[in-house]
């Protein structure tokens, strides 16, 4: 599903995502969010827009991925008023980890979350910046329930509609809500 943003504010995050061509390689279009960051009005109202679905979600945690969706998150985390736990990729947090593999078009990756920052009781909402081919949010949902917390919905800027991320998510998610802000 698509969040029903205003019209106004849709306009106004579109026009702050900036198509970079051939970027990282050629054929790819890149969509670059710094200068929507760099905007304090387009940024404020993508805050709003995801805070208010963290309180549709009944959310009592965010998790935000590895990299960008830390961007995202921890502002709606703070405005909400609730906790924020990063996924990162494998050998980036200390301590005991939980971790979770996951197939990319050429090859593997894994992400990790501190053990302890989720537990059973929480409602986690997962924030990223694209939804594009679904391992990343797929393997993030599979570490949320293996530590004992449940998914309370995924929210993400922008879903590249042509790749398969809503698809692959559509089992994983078990009735929790899918929201992209921005179709593309």
């Amino acid at each position: 599903m698509t969040a029903q943003l205003p019209e106004d504010v849709r306009s106004l995050l579109l026009s702050r995502i900036k198509d970079v061509a051939d970027y990282p390689k050629p054929g790819v279009m890149f969509k670059d969010i710094t200068p929507l960051l760099a905007d304090p009005d387009a940024f404020g109202a993508l805050t709003g827009a995801l805070v208010e679905l963290a309180g549709q979600y009944g959310a009592t945690k965010i998790v935000g991925l590895e990299a960008r969706g830390f961007i995202l998150a921890a502002p709606v985390a703070v405005q909400a008023g609730i906790g924020f736990v990063p996924v990162r990729k494998a050998g980036k947090l200390p301590g005991a980890t939980l971790a979770q593999s996951y197939e990319l078009e050429y090859g593997t990756a894994e992400i990790e979350v501190h053990a302890e920052d989720l537990s059973t009781g929480d409602r986690v909402m997962v924030i990223d910046d694209v939804l594009a081919t679904g391992g990343t949010a797929e393997a993030s949902l599979s570490l949320i329930r293996r530590a004992g917390a449940e998914v309370a919905g995924v929210a993400v800027l922008m879903e590249l509609s042509f790749l398969p991320g809503r698809a692959k998510l559509a089992g994983s998610l078990a009735g929790a809500p899918l929201d992209a802000l921005i179709v593309v």
